[in-house]
């Protein structure tokens, strides 16, 4: 009889603890709040988080674009020459920027104050963003594009660019401030005899 209520009492005790463990919520949600606060800098573990967050959102999109381009190799996708034609160098253009994507997430991590790579991972973010929007508009893409479109753009611009692009911008522009000139006065123009 006694042992029921020393288990009853142990999973009580540890669901409770488990309960009030601090959990660490960096979802688009997380990111979003803090975009609407007063955005602060993110501390280095944000940060990473963040690029994993990035590398994960460019591996969906990589899974979305294998998945819409092996629709169209199998004809599941039916589309006429013409149309099929455009959709395909849109899947190439989107190919490219999902392999620079990866690079700048790759390059970030290991230096994160470059700013070029930081200004060229939000325009790939951003292309992908119009891209599958545009594919999120046709009836045969939907299907495999679904809610990234929407994702893509809500990660890319309130949140890398306000939580990271931002700030990287100005502590760059503060480093790269040319020193105050002394102005000159102009000479007095001598008169000629």
């Amino acid at each position: 009889m006694e042992y029921p209520r020393i288990m009853a009492v142990g999973f009580l005790i540890i669901f409770g603890l488990v309960s009030f463990a601090p959990a660490e919520d960096t979802s688009l949600h997380y990111f979003l709040t803090r975009v609407a606060s007063k955005p602060e800098p993110l501390s280095k573990k944000e940060e990473s988080e963040l690029l994993d967050r990035m590398e994960r959102l460019l591996e969906q999109a990589r899974e979305a674009h294998r998945r819409m381009t092996r629709g169209l190799q199998t004809g599941e996708i039916d589309l006429r020459y013409q149309e099929g034609e455009f959709w395909r160098s849109k899947l190439r253009e989107d190919e490219k920027s999902i392999e620079a994507g990866m690079g700048q997430v790759k390059l970030l991590r290991e230096k994160p104050d470059h700013l070029m790579a930081s200004v060229g991972l939000y325009k790939t973010l951003k292309d992908l963003s119009i891209n599958f929007n545009a594919y999120n508009n046709m009836t045969s893409f939907c299907a495999f594009v679904g809610d990234l479109a929407p994702e893509l753009g809500l990660w890319a611009d309130p949140v890398f660019y306000h939580l990271y692009l931002l700030p990287l911008a100005r502590i760059k522009d503060v480093e790269r401030a040319p020193p105050p000139k002394k102005e000159k006065k102009p000479l007095p123009k001598g008169k000629k005899p």
